[in-house]
C-alpha cells in the first residue's frame, strides 16, 4: 500500500510540474528503421533493410522472409532480365525484376510499384508476401513495423527468460521498496530483458512495443508505447535512489490500434524524495537518462519478480 501511495503522489507531482502537455514532439530528421515481426518476433536481415519507397510502398527483402516461412527460392536469367520464383506449401509467385506485376498461383497481379534490385536483394511490395505466400499481413504506422503471421506476443513468464537473483542487483538497493511489488511484497527475483526482445508481454498483462528517446519543449522525455495507460517506470542507477516516474496523464496518445504512447520525464522533483524523506535542497535536474543502467516496470500483473530492461539509452 506504501508503494502504491508513493506512486499515485509521484504521478501528481510529475503533471503538475510539466505544463499543459501540449508541446509538440520534435519530429525526427529521419524516419525509424522499417522492423519486420514474424509472428511477434523482429527479423534480422544481414545486409539489406526493409524499406519505404518514394511512393509510401513498404518494401521487404522477399528471400529471408520467403525462407522464414519455409517457402523455396529461385533465380534465372535470360539476357538482361532477371527472374525470381518463390515456392511454398499452397502457393507459388513468379516475379520479373523491373515489373509491376507478377504471377500469383497462375494469376496475374499488379502491385503499383516495382519489383526491385536492391544491394543485391529482391525487394518486393509488402501486399506481394501476403498474397503470394498467403501470410496475414499488417502495416504498423506507428512503429514502422511489418506484421507477419499471428500476433502471439512472448511473455516473460517463458522459460527463455531467466530469473535472477535479488543479490544481483544490490547496487540498486539504495531505496528500500525498489524490488517490492504493488503489495509492497519482495520480488523472488528479477527477469532482465532487452530493447531487441520487444514487443513482449510482462506476465500475463500488458505489452511493451517500444522504448524511444523524444524531445518536447519541456525536455527529454522517454516514450514508451504499451497496450495499457500509464505503467509507472524506475530509473535504476547504482549506488543512488532509484528515479521514480510516472507517465505525463495530459500528453498521453491513444493511437486507436489498442495501443498509447506514454511520456515520462528526464527531471523530475519526485527525485527529492528519498526513501519517503524530502530531502531539501536535492538538485533533481542533473539526472541524464544515460545514467541509468536498467528501467524498472512496476506494473501491478509482476507479483512475483520484477522486469528491468537494459537502459536503450545509455
Amino acid at each position: 500500500m506504501k508503494k502504491l501511495i508513493f506512486t499515485v503522489l509521484a504521478g501528481i507531482l510529475t503533471v503538475s510540474l510539466m505544463g499543459s502537455g501540449t508541446e509538440s514532439i520534435a519530429s525526427a530528421s529521419t524516419p525509424k528503421q522499417v522492423e519486420v515481426l514474424l509472428n511477434t518476433v523482429k527479423m534480422k536481415f544481414p545486409d539489406a533493410k526493409p524499406f519505404q519507397d518514394s511512393q509510401g510502398s513498404v518494401m521487404v527483402p522477399i528471400r529471408f522472409v520467403s525462407e522464414a516461412l519455409g517457402a523455396k527460392v529461385t533465380y534465372a536469367k535470360t539476357g538482361k532480365v532477371s527472374h525470381v520464383g518463390i515456392v511454398g506449401k499452397d502457393h507459388k509467385v513468379d516475379m520479373t525484376i523491373g515489373q509491376t506485376t507478377a504471377l500469383v498461383d497462375g494469376q496475374k497481379k499488379d502491385y503499383g510499384t516495382q519489383i526491385i534490385l536492391k544491394q543485391n536483394r529482391t525487394f518486393v511490395p509488402l501486399r506481394l508476401v501476403s498474397e503470394g505466400l498467403g501470410q496475414k499481413v499488417e502495416w504498423d504506422k506507428i512503429g514502422r513495423w511489418v506484421w507477419i503471421g499471428n500476433k502471439d506476443f512472448r511473455s516473460t513468464d517463458d522459460k527463455d527468460f531467466k530469473l535472477k537473483s535479488l543479490s544481483d542487483f544490490k547496487a540498486y538497493e539504495k531505496s528500500n521498496y525498489v524490488f517490492n511489488n504493488i503489495k509492497d511484497e519482495k520480488f523472488n527475483g528479477i527477469k532482465v530483458i532487452k530493447e531487441s526482445d520487444l514487443p513482449l508481454r510482462l506476465a500475463n498483462g500488458q505489452v511493451i512495443y517500444s522504448l524511444e528517446l523524444v524531445k518536447r519543449s519541456a525536455g527529454n522525455y522517454i516514450e514508451i508505447r504499451s497496450s495499457q495507460r500509464g505503467t509507472t517506470i524506475q530509473l535504476l542507477v547504482k549506488n543512488e535512489f532509484a528515479k521514480v516516474r510516472s507517465h505525463v496523464e495530459n500528453a498521453f496518445v491513444n493511437n486507436n490500434d489498442q495501443t498509447g504512447l506514454n511520456y515520462y520525464p528526464e527531471n523530475s522533483s519526485t527525485d527529492k524524495f528519498q526513501n519517503r524523506k524530502y530531502i531539501d535542497g536535492y538538485d533533481y535536474t542533473k539526472f541524464k537518462f544515460r545514467q541509468a543502467d536498467y528501467i524498472l516496470f512496476s506494473a501491478a500483473e509482476l507479483e512475483d519478480y520484477g522486469v528491468a530492461i537494459v537502459n536503450p539509452f545509455k
